[in-house]
């Protein structure tokens, strides 16, 4: 039987609002670990001492919510899973690789969901579970039903006659910069106009 070395979560992004980091730390509390916390405008930090090591998740600050990001090695399993709980919770994403004795298996996860399960034995690797991309009938018919081409089209038009009048009004004046300006919005438009096959 494989023996676990440890969990190492990659490329966090989890976002949280308060509740959450608050709900994180009390069931740290009562899982028994022992535990501080500091805040700043920009950080939260919580560290959590593990037997001998000690974990120091770093929250950042955006806006009104926190984003926890970066890499952790977690040799504890029950913090391992109280994090991954946090990653299926949040629906945030990550790379997590747990480690065993001769083998490591990679999961990617995106909006707490696992896409893409790979196990690693030496120099071979298989994949055990892929996502597909799945498209229904219905994702279908919305999308030859939708009238957002139709809409943009309508205002393009508008876009174009606004800047063709520029364009007139640089020429009367002489107005070289303006003339550039309008000629590249002009193209762009023109771009836009025949991706939509008007």
């Amino acid at each position: 039987m494989n023996k676990s070395c440890g969990v190492e979560f990659c490329n966090l992004e989890l976002r949280f609002d308060r509740r959450q980091i608050q709900n994180l730390i009390r069931d740290l509390i009562q899982e028994g670990y022992s535990l501080y916390w500091s805040e700043t405008d920009e950080h939260f930090l919580a560290s959590i001492r593990s037997g001998r090591k000690l974990v120091k998740l770093r929250f950042h600050r955006v806006h009104n919510c926190y984003k926890l990001v970066g890499n952790y090695l977690i040799k504890d399993e029950k913090l391992s899973e109280l994090i991954e709980k946090l990653i299926n919770d949040s629906r945030g994403h990550a790379v997590v690789k747990r480690f065993k004795d001769r083998q490591i298996v990679i999961e990617n996860i995106m909006f707490g969901e696992i896409i893409r399960l790979v196990e690693v034995s030496g120099m071979e690797h298989r994949i055990i579970y892929q996502k597909k991309p799945y498209v229904t009938v219905e994702d279908v018919i919305q999308a030859f039903q939708s009238k957002r081409a139709e809409e943009r089209a309508a205002v393009l038009r508008y876009e174009l006659d606004y800047e063709l009048s520029l364009l007139h009004e640089a020429i009367v004046t002489e107005n070289e910069q303006q003339k550039e300006l309008s000629r590249t919005k002009l193209e762009q438009l023109r771009v836009e106009m025949l991706q939509l096959e008007l």
